[in-house]
């Protein structure tokens, strides 16, 4: 990575786990295809402590990461006893530590306890120092607690009417005011010891109902995509950002696919267009919007054969199955397996391998 966020977040998931590319290359040439595709999957699950099926997972280098829910959390105390219960389980010999993300954007998408409690409209309102000071402090607490991603902030540009404005979840209406307020509050949050993930690319903020629940189609010219819907994530990516979360709507202008499991967005938009270096992640895969593509082997494989770094499942088994549909992609080569690597190394590098 290059730019502004690329010096606090060197070394930013674990001091001391890796040293510089030998060690990266060596841990990737150690990795058999089951593991290499388990370093593209994030997973939810269930309960506050960490189910035996995830354990195995982790123990046999199956997954990447995973995400923490409303229900996984209790108070401070609980989520750190988490967080180090699941660094704690034995990975596979020079593993480096999990990815521990969450959506802590702030107003209503907030899982845990601490900052940033105001809606990104609030925070946008009160400009880019209060941006960056409150994106330090959600950094801290965050790092505190063991997370070391945060799915946020959202980049997207506020479109009255539509469903990210009426969740309050975008910091302005024009692209230059989001892109400076959004890369203050990534600069912040990286500041503060975590990884930040600008979403939802190209844009979700012509949206009318979340892509959680319905299929989502963005029909915008693309002319007009990447003059405003993206020029944010321009400004990430020049700031030297660490993730891009994929949006899983489709943008017929870019491609007949969702954003997410295209390769004219996730590698021609975002790595070639605008020279993202960093790793990107799919928005959940298990939504209404990714269903209406298929389930969680075809949706895996689609979003590697983008050109997506790693695939997002809030549920476990559906985080299983995408993990063996990787592998045996990956293994009997349907996937290219010298992209699939070199995503792979991205990940370990933010993973700190």
């Amino acid at each position: 990575m290059q730019g502004l966020l690329a010096a606090a977040v060197a070394g930013l998931l674990i001091a001391g786990s890796g040293n510089g590319a030998a060690t990266q290359i060596s841990n990737l040439l150690a990795l058999s295809d089951d593991q290499l595709a388990g370093a593209r999957v994030v997973t939810g699950f269930s309960g506050q402590s960490p189910p035996r099926a995830l354990q195995r997972m982790i123990e046999a280098g199956q997954v990447s990461g995973v995400i923490l829910f409303d229900g996984n959390v209790g108070g401070r105390r609980s989520v750190r006893r988490l967080t180090a219960e699941l660094q704690a389980i034995p990975r596979p010999t020079g593993s480096p530590p999990l990815l521990i993300t969450v959506d802590q954007e702030g107003g209503l998408v907030r899982r845990l306890p601490g900052p940033p409690e105001p809606s990104a409209r609030s925070i946008g309102a009160r400009g880019e120092a209060f941006a960056a000071k409150l994106g330090r402090a959600t950094g801290r607490s965050l790092s505190s607690m063991g997370v070391n991603v945060d799915l946020a902030p959202v980049l997207d540009i506020v479109r009255p009417g539509r469903a990210i404005f009426d969740e309050g979840r975008t910091f302005a209406r024009k692209p230059r005011a989001v892109r400076r307020i959004g890369v203050a509050f990534a600069r912040g949050l990286e500041m503060g010891g975590v990884a930040a993930t600008a979403k939802h690319f190209p844009g979700l903020g012509s949206a009318r109902i979340n892509t959680d629940n319905a299929v989502q189609r963005i029909d915008l010219p693309a002319a007009r995509l990447r003059e405003n819907d993206e020029r944010p994530y321009a400004g990430f990516v020049s700031a030297g950002g660490s993730m891009v979360m994929l949006s899983t709507a489709t943008y017929p202008a870019l491609s007949r696919k969702p954003a997410a499991l295209s390769r004219a967005v996730a590698t021609g938009e975002l790595r070639d267009r605008l020279g993202f270096q960093g790793v990107s992640i799919t928005d959940a895969l298990g939504s209404v919007s990714a269903r209406a593509v298929g389930g969680p082997a075809k949706t895996a494989v689609a979003a590697a054969a983008a050109g997506t770094d790693l695939v997002l499942y809030t549920s476990l088994g559906d985080a299983a199955k995408a993990q063996r549909a990787l592998a045996g992609a990956l293994g009997n080569g349907s996937l290219d397996r010298a992209e699939f690597e070199a995503s792979v190394n991205r990940v370990l590098a933010l993973r700190g391998g």
